[in-house]
């Protein structure tokens, strides 16, 4: 296990990912890449009139592309990452569609991620980003709870 990929969202489920994975690296001699993913809404939308309307985001992606870096370092300011090497990464998209396609370009050998405990009614409603990468992952994904 070369390659170990974690996706941050802030919440303590990924935090307590972020520990497992570099628990994991130092055990296998792995390069651990943290991967934070910004969600930015579609583009394009109609107005209650029916009028097509198409939204530039391109200022705001830029400035949540730098917020989302100095989160992701400060994030791994509380994970011990000494003896690893690391990487990290900052990408705009879906964000379960991102890590899956990282996970698959950069031929991952092991996703490790939280997971909030949502009910199963909210996971319904809102869906489940480590359900969807579970379920079409290209390699094993290592799931750690929040508890």
């Amino acid at each position: 296990m070369k390659k170990i990929l974690v996706p941050i969202d802030g919440s303590t489920a990924s935090q307590k990912a972020a520990e497992k994975a570099v628990e994991f690296a130092k055990l296998f001699g792995s390069e651990v890449t943290f991967m934070h993913v910004i969600y930015v809404p579609d583009t394009v939308g109609h107005t209650k009139y029916g009028i097509y309307m198409e939204y530039d985001f391109k200022e705001m992606k830029q400035k949540m592309v730098e917020t989302g870096t100095k989160f992701l370092d400060s994030f791994l300011e509380n994970v011990d990452c000494s003896g690893v090497g690391i990487q990290k990464k900052i990408v705009v998209g879906q964000p379960y569609e991102e890590i899956l396609g990282e996970a698959a370009e950069g031929a991952f050998d092991l996703i490790v991620m939280g997971r909030r405990g949502f009910s199963k009614v909210k996971r319904f409603f809102v869906g489940s980003v480590t359900q969807r990468v579970i379920s079409d992952a290209p390699c094993p994904v290592f799931v750690v709870l929040e508890q």
